[in-house]
């Protein structure tokens, strides 16, 4: 009786084993293609900074979504800085890990359309609920080069786009929203700036 017992339990663990070599052979292939597109990603994005960086207007227009093909890319743009709608992104980390806002300027272009510039971090409100100390932007006309990046959404980050939020706070950056805060036609993404590098206690 016990060998019977035995034999059984041997037949049904070889039967689960069998059962779960397909499944183990697929999350194979799957880690394998993850690390594949990884290793794709991390190529496409050093090239993108590697090249000679290109004016903003020729890479986004108003509407449009940035192309992973275009991530990280080297632009440029001119402008001059509208802080009068210059808002902060919440919730966001430090290159220490601190938690605070991003600080997102409108760039006002030659032509009239916006380009939306993220100047930096800095430390958040004590109460969370106030507007933070904001370094001020270049006054005149000037002249950024940064990275491109998509719009902000909540399928790709899984950040909450909450309703309610103080005055000049937003969750994400995106270049619809912010459209129509400002009134004018906002390049598609934004411009996470590079140069020229901040100075003093200006957004790290």
């Amino acid at each position: 009786m016990y060998r019977f017992l035995l034999s059984r339990q041997w037949v049904i663990l070889t039967l689960v084993a069998l059962a779960l070599i397909p499944t183990m052979i697929e999350l194979g292939f799957w880690q394998f293609h993850r690390h594949e597109n990884r290793v794709a990603q991390n190529a496409l994005i050093a090239d993108n900074l590697k090249a000679e960086p290109r004016p903003v207007e020729e890479l986004t227009s108003p509407g449009h979504t940035v192309p992973r093909a275009d991530y990280w890319r080297r632009v440029t743009a001119t402008g001059t800085f509208d802080t009068a709608h210059e808002v902060v992104v919440r919730r966001r980390t430090s290159s220490d890990d601190q938690v605070g806002v991003h600080v997102l300027t409108p760039l006002v272009l030659r032509d009239g359309k916006v380009v939306l510039v993220n100047r930096g971090w800095v430390p958040a409100a004590a109460d969370q609920h106030s507007f933070p100390s904001v370094p001020p932007a270049p006054k005149g006309e000037v002249t950024v080069t940064g990275r491109l990046k998509a719009d902000e959404t909540t399928g790709a980050s899984g950040i909450k786009d909450l309703k309610g939020l103080p005055d000049r706070q937003v969750m994400l950056i995106s270049s619809g929203q912010q459209a129509a805060l400002i009134g004018r036609e906002v390049l598609g993404g934004y411009l996470e700036l590079t140069a020229p590098e901040p100075a003093g206690d200006t957004p790290r």
